[in-house]
């Protein structure tokens, strides 16, 4: 997989973590390093491990389904895409604030915005792509844009949500189809 593929996953991978930050930065009153720092590390480590977990897990039937396994990436892409664009225009009156002190809260978020990564590590075991960089790059780019949504939510406030997680599904149901017209053609 190319560098640039790789990272543009990566970026939108990291739009619902960034999209919780924001949220995380409007709760916070200063900025100081231990709950940001906090925060950032738990989202990034979630996905970074996710996409290692659904590679597993997509390593134990890649070959049953190698004849088609572009469709099957094609169709997780657009599934997740969709999904963030379709969560991007629900209406919400306000976005709610994440108490960045509490540790049970911020996991359980962590876990429920990486679980898109889960099906992208999935899609790479059956693009026999090698899980480990992906999954440092993805980690990486997610601590950055975590840290980033929390000084964007600290300062601006709630504006950018939604606008972020269209492009997030818009970046993945692209690269979906990149990879569908690769294969065909």
């Amino acid at each position: 997989m190319e560098f640039f593929s790789l990272l543009l996953i990566a970026i939108a991978l990291a739009m619902d973590s960034f999209a919780v930050s924001i949220t995380v930065g409007l709760s916070i009153k200063k900025i100081k390093f231990n709950p940001v720092g906090k925060v950032c590390l738990t989202f990034a480590f979630f996905q970074g491990i996710m996409p290692v977990i659904g590679w597993f897990l997509g390593q134990s039937f890649a070959e049953s389904i190698s004849a088609y396994d572009h469709w099957v990436v094609f169709i997780l892409l657009l599934f997740i895409g969709g999904k963030m664009l379709y969560e991007a225009f629900q209406y919400q009156e306000s976005a709610p604030f994440v108490n960045a002190y509490n540790n049970k809260t911020i996991t359980m978020l962590a876990i429920a915005t990486s679980i898109d990564a889960l099906a992208i590590g999935i899609s790479f075991s059956l693009l026999d792509v090698d899980i480990v960089f992906p999954a440092i790059v993805i980690g990486m780019v997610t601590f950055i844009f975590s840290h980033l949504g929390i000084a964007i939510g600290w300062k601006l406030g709630s504006i950018f949500r939604n606008k972020i997680e269209i492009i997030g599904g818009l970046l993945l149901i692209g690269i979906g189809i990149k990879i569908l017209v690769e294969h065909l053609l």
